[in-house]
């Protein structure tokens, strides 16, 4: 045992940490999981121009993921519907249908322009060997747009799970201009399928957002689905409307679905109801309203961080400010590599250092003449001279040098040292660059990603509210039992699901219960009606106990566990002879049990002069002599 305890923690430790960087949570740099970053390299390893069958490219992938083609195909097709970065030819299923995507061998794909522009560059990507060592792969992809906010993702790790919403892509460009000018940010999600949202939870991406359906009413008996909210499909919301239908929520008379390139459901109510009573049913009981929670959960440093929206948004930006600080010094050395090249062209052409070989015999003389040849030239070189440098020289061939343009060089060298100044100027004013780079984006794409998803703010609907009292309860004295599958006719209340009844017996035991088929009552009920959970009951109460003294409560019930019995009277020694619901003013007559001697035969009592008491509290005694009979002589209201 004290071997295996280390080393199951150990295991569990390198596969939780396997599972977490490696598979379910995506990389705050390039906001790649590792299937979609392999699937996006092996694109543009196979880029021609053309389509390719998705089935090569998902054994492509295969060199690099050691998974399946399973996971590649859902995750390529997950990928190509985002349409940012993958751009497909035939039938990829669909995001509003919930429909599968034609087998690989059918379908075609290939990089769109923006990823292309956006997501790579060999020159400064850091490469690692894959999984069998027989090829490379990028650690992360030099993005240069906030892929992680673009996609937005959902993971399952050991621990932790992440939950990312999309965002509009304009938006997002827009907000790193403002992250870089030093304003303060704020973007909400955008969702392919549409919808109106309101985002005023979000609290910059911890929070969650409300998303619903958009609905629409032609006549007063249709209503119309154009628009479904995010993490639905037509299927899901057909399903949930039928549900609460069948559970008598409201009356439908068909669900039709006609959805083909866009969404439309129609809807068509049954008799006796209208669209405008339905429409709040919908958004309360069926998935035409749903809450999204946002969990932004990401890798960097080789560890999960939690983030808000803004602070990914400003650690992507400077990514990108250092993305594009490399590529422009990468830049300047290609320039300036090619400008020493010409300018030693220029100076072993131009000065017939080539003449200078043709007495030499080996090859170290060769190279020796040449560098005797360029030494009083040396202050115009742009670095020192290499053997490199030499051996380049010594390969241009005889033709070149024949038909060698003088004029045609300086203006090379001329148009190199002007993008070597554009170049300085612009790493000199590196922000400004940055956000000259964003506004080009944004003009080039901008308009092909416009916002999909209506911002809006919209009160929750209240279920309690907008239930229909359509479930009819009934009461039979003869079997002691109620319920919607009770025949008997002695009482009858309609209620909605949301209301509760209260049972009170002779005997001064009560329930409270919710609507069912059936419930049992044991005991004469006195009283039988709907309870109100939040504002509670007054029950004003006349009984008598033992000795049949009479009592008279004003109590007002609030606090109840369902279907448990209480007690009005202390013992259940007594009996219930009057109980009102509410306070009343009824004045009563009480004749009193005849007795030898007796002079007093009755008394009165004004109800309204009761104070309340607790429900185990004994009341106000009513007269000193036992009760036989009690009359109500005048109801004031």
């Amino acid at each position: 045992m004290s071997y295996v305890e280390p080393l199951m923690r150990q295991n569990f430790l390198e596969y939780a940490s396997y599972v977490i960087v490696d598979r379910a949570i995506p990389d705050a740099r390039d906001g790649c999981k590792p299937v979609q970053r392999r699937i996006l390299h092996t694109l543009a390893e196979m880029d021609d121009g053309r389509f390719h069958k998705v089935a090569n490219v998902i054994g492509e992938t295969m060199k690099l993921h050691p998974h399946g083609d399973a996971s590649i195909g859902d995750a390529l097709v997950v990928l190509a519907n985002k349409q940012y970065f993958i751009e497909k030819q035939g039938n990829f299923g669909s995001v509003f249908t919930g429909h599968s995507a034609a087998a690989p061998r059918y379908i075609e794909c290939r990089l769109t322009p923006l990823a292309r522009e956006t997501m790579f560059n060999p020159a400064l990507t850091e490469f690692a060997p894959s999984y069998d060592g027989r090829k490379e792969e990028p650690v992360t992809l030099p993005a240069k747009v906030p892929v992680v906010l673009m996609l937005g993702t959902e993971g399952i790790a050991v621990g932790m799970a992440t939950k990312i919403l999309p965002h509009n892509f304009g938006e997002l460009l827009e907000a790193q201009i403002k992250v870089l000018r030093g304003k303060k940010v704020e973007v909400v999600p955008d969702f392919q399928q549409g919808g109106i949202m309101d985002a005023s939870e979000y609290e910059d991406g911890r929070g969650r957002v409300r998303v619903r359906a958009r609905l629409e009413i032609p006549n007063e008996k249709t209503i119309i689905i154009r628009e479904i909210p995010y993490s639905t499909t037509t299927e899901s919301l057909i399903a949930s409307i039928e549900q609460a239908a069948q559970k008598g929520k409201f009356k439908l008379s068909s669900i039709e679905d006609r959805t083909a390139e866009h969404v439309e459901i129609v809807i068509t109510t049954a008799r006796g109801t209208y669209a405008d009573d339905v429409l709040p049913l919908l958004y309360a009981y069926t998935n035409c309203e749903v809450s999204i929670k946002s969990n932004i959960v990401a890798i960097a440093d080789d560890k999960p961080v939690t983030y808000t929206v803004s602070e990914l948004l400003v650690d992507l930006t400077e990514r990108l400010k250092e993305q594009i600080r490399r590529e422009l010094e990468h830049e300047l050395a290609m320039l300036e590599a090619k400008r020493h090249q010409l300018t030693l062209e220029q100076i072993f052409i131009e000065n017939r250092i080539y003449k200078r070989i043709e007495n030499a015999k080996t090859a170290t003389a060769v190279k020796q003449e040449v560098y005797d040849g360029l030494e009083p030239f040396r202050p115009l070189f742009i670095r020192e001279l290499t053997d490199e440098d030499v051996a380049r020289l010594l390969e241009i061939r005889i033709r070149r040098i024949s038909a060698y343009d003088i004029n045609k060089n300086r203006k090379d060298i001329d148009d190199i040292v002007k993008a070597i100044e554009q170049c300085e100027k612009k790493l000199a004013k590196l922000t400004q660059t940055t956000v000259a780079y964003v506004r080009a984006l944004l003009k080039k794409y901008g308009e092909a990603y416009p916002r999909r998803t209506e911002i809006a703010s919209f009160d929750t609907v209240d279920k309690k509210a907008v239930a229909l009292q359509n479930i009819r309860v009934n009461y039979d004295a003869k079997t002691g039992f109620c319920g919607t599958a009770v025949r008997g006719k002695d009482v009858q209340v309609t209620v909605t699901e949301f209301d509760k009844l209260i049972a009170v017996c002779q005997d001064g035991t009560y329930r409270i219960f919710s609507p069912s088929e059936k419930f049992f009552i044991p005991g004469k009920v006195v009283h039988f009606g709907v309870f109100d959970p939040e504002e509670g009951q007054i029950l004003t109460v006349i009984y008598t106990d033992k000795q049949k003294h009479a009592f008279a409560k004003k109590v007002h019930i609030k606090g109840f566990i369902n279907e448990k019995e209480y007690e009005l009277i202390k013992g259940k020694e007594g009996r219930v002879l009057k109980l009102f619901p509410g306070e009343v003013d009824y004045q009563i007559q009480m004749d009193f049990v005849p007795a030898k001697g007796q002079r007093i035969k009755d008394a009165r009592f004004r109800l309204k002069t009761l104070e309340f008491c607790g429900v185990g509290a004994r009341g106000t005694r009513l007269a000193l002599k036992p009760v036989a009979k009690l009359r109500l002589l005048k109801k004031k209201n």
